[in-house]
């Protein structure tokens, strides 16, 4: 993006430049632009994006659907076929190469489709990921995608935010960001007003923010100055594209798994070749043809459409349970987690917080609808009173209308904290006026656990909210029936009990305090110190109902849950009682402090909730967790949440109250902010690796059976047959053609449906996968050999079988054809039997089936038998693969019972 109006570049830098050239240059104000302007402005310097590194353009995309060892396996058994012609004797195989490169294609095309969908995925995830801006336009506040700002907007600032673009500060209150994206100083930089020498360096310009840097306290206000790739980062890739484009697990160990079946394929291949050249007769051309037939054989083609297809379906499914996916391998590690750490409000709350008990003057007021024994009937509706009918009651509702900052939104609705909302209403139910002008605020912050303002009616008065034992260390006096008396132990000890009482039924509770101050500039401690205590105000934040059955689901699933919250250890242990939690042996951040790692490693395992948690006691669960071997989920919200979600195994951002440094440093967003979707999202992985594991068990089966069947066929052929398999270039079990459309028709058509296939009802009954297990486990690996083995003897037994009784190698061959598709597309019900599917579960999958017969039937019994080289089946015959079939099914039945025994698993 390059400006194209020179009136918007001062003459000096930005952050040189004052207030009001700053705003005259860029024609904008206090106020910010109008909506007409901005849009303007919008079309001139374009969106508020930084210009990735080029991606691969459309070609390239589709030229890398070529680009793996499967298909130079396929490229060179083309060439092969065309080969033969130069073979004394032979003739070139146009038919077969025609067919290969068709096949190719085809493959390729599919693939291309997917990926391209795919991408398009992504690109749309982004776009859902990206962050918000509140702006000024036509002078109110707006929340806009940050895409859409432009030179001249005034943005507001606030703890956790991801600041937008780049931008000159107007006001600063305690404002501190973490500019190490850009400069690698991790110590957070404060912010002020003010002009700056034009030669400070980027480091110290301490009146500028700057794109894709963070706000980690405090807030404030900016006007921007530069966006898009015009930012001090527009040559730096943004973060949401750091990490798509890498490999899964499972595409790696697919790729991994294809340089084996080539390598395998060329080995077969030259030890078939070795043994027909020395210890046969036949022709240079048969033996050619052998090599062709085998790599085709080796090859599942369909494998990478398919594996591609099913990650994006399962993408999209996740989306369409409010989980939203940010990195793929995420789909692997849900599959194998279980523990769960969690917070608590709006993830396992409803975070909609009501005021329903008070305490101040010594009496309890109780406003919930049951209210407590220790209530009269006139505190019961003291609170909704006016101030001059409620003097007990009303200083402590001015303290939390005032230290607050909710807003009142033009569609009648307060914009802001759940916990500053409910403060604010139970204040407005009560007519508190909240007059005075707020000349300062001392920000909260996870370390302060409180807040304080200044606000002046008439003289300067702080106003102080946080947690009831924070506020209590700031205080020497209480407010008792109007007057101001000395805070005994006594009575701090009847507040702390009260705080007790009021948690124990799971209210969040919060302590109150106010004093008049002589001078609003003076420092922080000497403002907060020496506080009169006003009283408590106890929220209630229920649990959602679905949550305590998530969590049972969870615990079925081999999963544990964690609880770990800022609230006090009464509050947490009443909370975690009620959504099922063990509450015995609770810890608290205080406790893990004075734990070393091993002891809290020891312990770890048996405490199910943490109180009074920081960010850093959060990292600490989570190393103590990894580090004895579990897989772990890691949810978190605020800024200083991100080292926790990036060093989990899967870090999980709330999408609605959730910051944009948390969001960034996610592998998974909530968009409903909802702990049953974890729920719901590990229980989507689990069933989309199961339907990968299906699909590779059937394809990886039917090719390994395909290649045993040419390389046991042709050597047994060579000394039972010698006549028809040595003086002939037909002299083939299955030629080329017909192995590639078992292989189109029998396979991958199923193969897509299985990708669609609905999950197992007991996918959440069974313990997580290891994290060391791959797709193909020992146990599927034995399923693999063993129903390729089987499909081997039976299909070569129905094949020497019609040669010995028909002498035609045309129709053994086309009884050979013919039962392969019919045992692959009966057997892939076999294979979901295990996982409790009946067929008619999946009609995308009888489709599959039903067509696949039908193009069979076509290909026997029309014209198109000629160009397969196939011949139509007598009702005789098909009895004879009826029989074959039978026998296949019950083997199959028995090596599987065998297996079950071997193996133990409740896991298929």
């Amino acid at each position: 993006m390059t400006r194209s109006n020179a009136d918007t570049t001062p003459s000096e830098p930005w952050h040189a430049t004052p207030v009001d050239e700053t705003f005259s240059t860029l024609a904008t104000g206090e106020e910010g632009l109008s909506s007409e302007e901005a849009d303007r402005r919008l079309s001139e310097y374009g969106t508020n994006d930084i210009q990735e590194a080029e991606r691969a353009s459309v070609l390239d995309l589709f030229l890398s659907q070529f680009r793996n060892p499967l298909i130079y396996l396929l490229v060179v058994a083309a060439l092969l076929s065309l080969g033969t012609g130069f073979i004394p004797g032979g003739e070139p195989s146009y038919t077969e190469a025609v067919f290969i490169v068709l096949i190719i294609a085809a493959n390729g095309v599919f693939g291309f489709v997917q990926d391209y969908q795919a991408t398009r995925s992504i690109e749309a995830l982004r776009e859902l990921a990206t962050p918000a801006a509140t702006v000024l336009r036509d002078g109110e506040k707006q929340s806009i995608d940050a895409e859409q700002l432009v030179p001249g907007d005034v943005i507001s600032l606030e703890q956790g935010d991801a600041i937008p673009a780049d931008a000159r500060v107007l006001d600063a209150e305690e404002l501190r960001t973490n500019e190490s994206p850009l400069t690698g100083e991790s110590t957070p930089v404060e912010k002020a007003t003010g002009t700056i020498d034009e030669d400070t360096p980027l480091a110290e310009r301490r009146n500028r923010v700057y794109k894709n840097t963070t706000v980690v306290k405090g807030r404030g206000r900016a006007v921007v100055v530069e966006t898009g790739m015009e930012t001090e980062v527009g040559g730096i890739a943004s973060q949401l594209g750091e990490a798509d484009d890498r490999q899964t697990p499972f595409q790696a160990e697919v790729e991994h798994l294809g340089k084996q079946i080539g390598g395998l394929v060329v080995v077969l291949i030259a030890l078939v070749v070795a043994v027909q050249f020395l210890f046969t007769l036949a022709e240079p051309t048969a033996i050619l043809l052998v090599g062709i037939t085998l790599a085709v054989a080796g090859v599942p083609e369909g494998l990478p459409a398919v594996v591609t297809f099913t990650l994006a379906l399962g993408a999209r499914e996740m989306v369409d349970r409010n989980a939203l996916i940010r990195r793929l391998p995420v789909v692997e590690s849900l599959g194998s987690v279980d523990v769960i750490v969690t917070d608590k409000t709006g993830t396992v709350t409803e975070n909609e917080m009501t005021v329903t008990r008070l305490y101040t003057s010594e009496s309890v007021i109780d406003l919930s609808e049951s209210p407590s024994k220790s209530a009269t009937d006139d505190q019961r509706v003291a609170a909704n009173g006016n101030e001059e009918r409620n003097p007990e009651v009303a200083p402590l509702l001015r303290c939390g209308t005032l230290c607050n900052n909710v807003e009142w939104t033009d569609d009648n609705e307060y914009r802001g904290e759940p916990t500053e909302i409910a403060l604010r209403r139970i204040a407005d139910e009560a007519d508190i006026d909240p007059t005075g002008e707020r000349i300062r605020e001392i920000p909260f912050s996870s370390e302060r656990k409180r807040m304080s303002v200044i606000v002046d009616n008439g003289e300067p008065i702080a106003y102080m909210k946080g947690a009831p034992e924070t506020v209590l260390e700031r205080c020497d006096s209480v407010l008792e029936d109007g007057d101001i008396s000395e805070l005994t132990e006594e009575k701090r000890q009847e507040i702390l009990d009260k705080t007790q009482s009021f948690a124990a039924d799971a209210l969040r509770v919060l302590g109150f305090a106010s004093k008049p101050v002589s001078d609003p500039s003076a420092d922080a401690d000497q403002i907060e110190n020496g506080m009169v205590f006003l009283g408590l105000q106890g929220m209630l934040d229920p649990p959602r109902e679905e949550v305590e059955d998530a969590i049972a689901d969870c615990r079925s699933a081999g999963i544990r849950t964690v609880l770990a919250t800022g609230d006090n250890l009464t509050t947490a242990c009443a909370v975690g009682e009620q959504i099922g939690l063990d509450p015995d042996g609770a810890l608290t951040g205080g406790d893990i402090t004075e734990q070393s790692d091993d002891e809290l490693g020891r312990t770890i395992e048996d405490v199910d909730v943490f109180a009074r948690v920081e960010p850093d006691h959060k990292v600490r669960i989570l190393n103590a967790l990894q580090d004895n071997g579990h897989n772990v989920v890691m949810t978190g919200d605020g800024v200083n949440d991100a080292p926790a979600l990036t060093q989990a195994d899967v870090g999980v951002a709330m999408g609605q109250r959730g910051t944009d440094v948390a969001r960034q440093a996610s592998d998974m967003i909530l968009q409903d902010d909802n702990f049953a979707t974890i729920r719901d999202a590990i229980q989507e992985g689990r069933g989309i690796f199961e339907n990968v594991r299906k699909f590779v068990n059937y394809l990886v089966s039917t090719n390994t059976g395909e290649v045993l069947v040419v390389f046991l066929g042709v050597l047994l052929g060579s000394l039972l047959f010698p006549t028809q398999f040595s003086g002939t270039s037909q002299a083939l079990i299955l030629t080329p053609i017909l192995i590639l459309w078992i292989n189109l028709v029998a396979d991958t058509l199923p193969a897509l449906a299985l990708g669609a296939d609905p999950h197992a009802d007991g996918l959440m009954d069974r313990p997580p996968r290891p994290t060391d297990e791959g797709v193909i486990n020992t146990r599927v690996l034995v399923s693999i050999l063993t129903i390729a083995v089987l499909l081997a003897v039976t299909g070569l037994g129905i094949f020497f079988y019609a040669l010995n009784r028909t002498g035609s190698l045309l129709r053994a061959q086309s009884l050979l054809f013919t039962f392969i598709v019919v045992v692959e597309l009966i057997r892939i019900q076999v294979i979901r039997s295990r996982y409790d599917q009946p067929l008619r579960s999946n009609l995308w999958l009888v489709g599959a089936i039903g067509v696949s017969l039908l193009v069979q039937l076509a290909v026997l019994y029309t014209p198109l038998n000629d160009f397969f080289q196939v011949v139509p089946l007598t009702l005789v015959e098909w009895g004879w693969i009826a029989i074959g079939f039978v026998v296949f099914l019950l083997f199959n039945v028995v090596v599987s019972r065998l297996n079950n025994r071997v193996f133990k698993s409740r896991t298929p």
